[in-house]
């Protein structure tokens, strides 16, 4: 009988790479997976990305790992990299450029095969970087229309209108929209769809991104001292959803008997409200599994652009119920 130490290096590893199935034979292939079991064997990850001129390795940036959409999707890329053979190192740019070009510099040092990234506001410099060095990478929920690049999204627009309608249909009047102080392309363009259901009936209250409570505060004041006070809000974002809650709850108006609401993005915190939130559902697992596969693509095809954009999902409950 061979002994272990007598099976050539090419078909160790054949067996334990899985290649050439079929063409070994099922008794030989059992006794290598046997040895390298016995031998406590770990494949030799740096000689195998050396001979395949990769790291084998994806670098992630996330607006806010606090954030629970950031720290969703960092966990659905993180498994679907995975499934690939690929391991994810990731930060969080706490929605500053200059920590997002911090990050980029660290990431490319640790020489990642490519790049998912949630830009801030203010970094198209740092995206036309990444294409002038002709390093993969996709951009992920936030994208600039100004920039060709592989992309995947939602379609932001049609979201917020879907909710927009959806407070219509269930005979709400006067709507106001809270909503980001930002140049970032896919924000505003929840506020467009908002507001070009509304017209001149939307009052909006834009919030500045350091001053969140405060000024979440100011614009639903100012919603409910109009002369036809808002009978319904819908937020653009989950943060700025849960700080409204917070602020309505403290005046006691009721949920949804004097103001209906409509936030966007899942969290926890909707179902622990007195009236359950009803919310715009994103498809996170896609957006992460179509980011990863577009990014294996683009490291294989450097020539590829490609966007990708997904429909959303209006969860309607006890917040937004129809009026009696």
């Amino acid at each position: 009988m061979q002994r272990r130490s007598e099976y050539r290096p090419r078909l160790v590893s054949y067996v334990l790479n899985n290649k050439k199935e079929g063409r070994i034979s099922k008794e030989i292939t059992a006794k290598i997976k046997q040895a390298a079991i016995d031998l406590n064997y770990q494949p030799n990850h740096i000689a195998r990305s050396l001979q395949a001129q990769k790291t084998m390795t994806i670098g992630l940036i996330v607006a806010d790992i606090a954030n629970p959409f950031s720290s969703q999707i960092a966990r659905i890329i993180e498994d679907e990299a995975q499934k690939a053979g690929y391991s994810v190192i990731f930060g969080s740019s706490d929605e500053k450029a200059s920590k997002t070009e911090k990050l980029i510099k660290l990431f490319l040092n640790r020489q990642v095969d490519g790049f998912i990234i949630a830009f801030p506001e203010n970094t198209q410099t740092q995206a036309q970087y990444l294409k002038q060095i002709g390093i993969p990478f996709v951009m992920i929920d936030r994208y600039f229309p100004e920039i060709t690049s592989n992309c995947v999204s939602i379609n932001n627009y049609s979201a917020a209108a879907s909710a927009i309608n959806h407070l219509l249909e269930n005979g709400r009047r006067k709507i106001g929209i809270v909503t980001y102080a930002t140049a970032l392309h896919h924000l505003n363009e929840r506020k467009r769809g908002a507001i070009d259901l509304l017209g001149d009936d939307a009052a909006v209250g834009e919030i500045r991104i350091d001053h969140v409570a405060e000024d979440v505060a100011e614009a639903i004041a100012g919603f409910l001292a109009l002369p036809e006070p808002v009978d319904a809000v819908f937020f653009s974002t989950n943060l700025l959803t849960v700080a409204g809650l917070k602020y309505l709850n403290s005046l006691n108006v009721k949920v949804p008997d004097q103001v209906a609401v409509v936030g966007f993005d899942e969290t926890d915190a909707f179902d622990l409200f007195y009236a359950p939130v009803s919310y715009v559902k994103q498809p996170m697992t896609d957006l992460g599994r179509e980011a990863v596969n577009l990014l294996l693509e683009t490291i294989d095809d450097s020539s590829l652009q490609k966007s990708v954009t997904l429909d959303t999902e209006l969860v309607a409950r006890q917040s937004s119920v129809l009026l009696r």
